[in-house]
C-alpha cells in the first residue's frame, strides 16, 4: 500500500487536504481521475507553478489520470484569490494564443506519460451556460456567507480592496467545472494551490448536493524559501518555464544560486532523490547540491542536453573563466552609449528602476571594475570586456 498523502507531505508538496485517509484509500483502491486548472493570464508558466506540476507527476507515474483544465473560459473573468485588485481582462484572442502555448508546455513537461494526462479546455462548456439555467441548478446550493468566509474574498474586503461581482462569481465557475469534470468525466479530486482551497471545498459541496457523489481536494503550498520570501523572481523579472522566454542556461542559474538552506527543501519537491541521498549530498558538498539541483530541474523543464549545456556553461564560465562562452550584446551601429541605456535597451534587467538601483548599489562592473555612475560612458575602446550584472550575470561587450 502506498502511502500516497505521506508522499506529498515528505516532498513538500503538501498544505492541505479534505479526507486524507479515505483519500488514500480510494488512490489504493482505484486509478482515480483528478485535475487540476491553469488559466492562462499570461503567455507562459511562472516557476511557482512547478509545486503543482511535481503534484501531478506523483500521481500519474503510479497509474492515476490526469485532467489538465486550461481556463479559456475562467480566464475571461478573473480569479480574485490570492489578489489585491481585478486582473488584467484579456482578449479572447489572447486568451486562446497563452492556452495554446500552456498546452505546448504541459505536453513537454509530461512527455513521458503522454497516456497518463488529458488537456480539456473549460470553454468548451462555460462559453454555453445559460444564466438563468445556472442560477436555477446551482444558486440554491451556494451559501453567500458560505462564501465571504473564503480567504479570497474575505482578504480582500478585510483590506477595503474592491471586490467585482465579476470576481466574486468565479469560485461558482470553478465550483461548477469541479461538478462537470465529475459528473462527465468520474473526476474525483481537484488539485490546486493554497490560495484555492476555499474554491475546491465549495466545489465538493455542490458535487455532493447535486451529483450525489464524494468528492476530494488537495492544495500544495506556495513556493517559498526558508525565510519565507516568494520564489520565482530574479532581477530579470519572473522565471518562466518556457525556455522560448527564459534560457535553459539562466533556469539553471536561478536554481544553482538558490540559498544553502533551501537546497534540501527544493530537492525533494524537484527530483526523485530520497532523503538519505539528498542529505549525502548537502553533507558532502553543498555547492555540489546545488549543482545537481539546477541540473535536475531543468532537465525535467527542459531537456536533459540544456541541462547539460547550461551546466557545461556555467563551468566554462565560473570554474574555468573561459570567457568565449558568455552571451554577447552587441552595438553594431554606435561608437559610445552610456552604461545606463546599455543595460536597459538590450533588455538585461526587467526595468529602468531596476538598472538604476543595479548600478547604483554597485551591483555592475565592468571587467573587474566597479560601475556606480548611471552617465558611465561605453565606448569601441571597451569592446570585448565583460559586463557584470549582479552576482552571476555576465555578458560581452561588441563594438564594431
Amino acid at each position: 500500500m502506498i502511502d500516497y498523502i505521506q508522499i506529498f507531505k515528505d516532498r513538500n508538496l503538501f498544505n492541505q487536504c479534505t479526507n486524507e485517509k479515505e483519500l488514500n484509500n480510494l488512490l489504493n483502491k482505484k486509478k482515480i481521475v483528478f485535475y487540476i486548472g491553469f488559466d492562462a493570464t499570461a503567455d507562459a508558466l511562472h516557476a511557482g507553478s512547478l509545486v503543482q506540476l511535481r503534484a501531478i507527476k506523483t500521481l500519474i507515474r503510479n497509474g492515476h489520470k490526469a485532467v489538465v483544465l486550461l481556463g479559456g473560459g475562467t480566464t475571461k473573468i478573473g480569479d480574485p484569490s490570492g489578489k489585491d485588485s481585478s486582473r488584467k481582462i484579456l482578449s479572447y484572442e489572447e486568451i486562446q494564443k497563452n492556452i495554446n502555448n500552456f498546452k505546448k508546455i504541459f505536453e513537454h513537461y509530461f512527455r513521458d506519460f503522454k497516456d497518463n494526462i488529458t488537456f480539456i479546455n473549460n470553454d468548451e462548456w462555460l462559453s454555453k451556460l445559460n444564466y438563468i439555467e445556472l442560477l436555477r441548478d446551482l444558486g440554491g446550493h451556494i451559501s453567500i456567507n458560505r462564501m465571504l468566509t473564503f480567504e479570497s474574498v474575505k482578504e480582500r474586503l478585510k483590506r477595503e480592496q474592491s471586490l467585482s461581482f465579476l470576481e466574486f462569481n468565479y469560485m461558482i465557475l470553478q465550483s461548477f467545472d469541479f461538478l462537470y469534470l465529475n459528473k462527465n468525466h468520474e473526476c474525483v479530486l481537484q488539485i490546486g494551490g493554497s490560495d484555492q482551497w476555499g474554491n475546491i471545498v465549495l466545489g465538493m459541496e455542490i458535487i455532493s448536493k447535486i451529483n450525489k457523489s464524494n468528492a476530494y481536494g488537495l492544495t500544495t503550498p506556495l513556493l517559498t524559501t526558508s525565510s519565507g520570501k516568494k520564489m520565482g523572481k530574479t532581477e530579470q523579472g519572473a522565471v518562466w518555464i518556457d525556455q522560448n522566454k527564459f534560457s535553459s542556461y539562466d533556469f539553471y542559474q536561478y536554481w544553482r544560486n538558490v540559498d544553502d538552506s533551501d537546497v534540501e527543501k527544493l530537492l525533494l519537491i524537484f527530483s526523485d532523490l530520497d532523503q538519505n541521498e539528498i542529505n549525502k549530498l548537502i553533507s558532502e558538498d553543498i555547492n555540489n547540491a546545488k549543482k545537481k539541483l539546477a541540473y535536475l530541474v531543468t532537465a525535467d523543464c527542459h531537456s536533459d542536453e540544456s541541462a547539460q549545456e547550461a551546466e557545461n556553461k556555467a563551468i566554462s564560465i565560473f570554474e574555468k573563466n573561459v570567457s568565449d562562452n558568455i552571451d554577447e550584446i552587441y552595438f553594431d551601429t554606435i561608437t559610445e552609449i552610456k552604461i545606463f541605456e546599455a543595460i536597459t535597451s538590450q533588455n538585461l534587467v526587467s526595468s529602468k528602476s531596476e538598472a538604476k538601483r543595479l548600478i547604483e548599489g554597485g551591483g555592475v562592473k565592468l571587467d573587474e571594475n566597479q560601475i556606480n555612475d548611471i552617465n558611465k560612458i561605453l565606448t569601441n575602446k571597451d569592446d570585448g570586456k565583460i559586463l557584470k550584472l549582479g552576482k552571476k550575470k555576465l555578458f560581452k561587450l561588441k563594438f564594431n
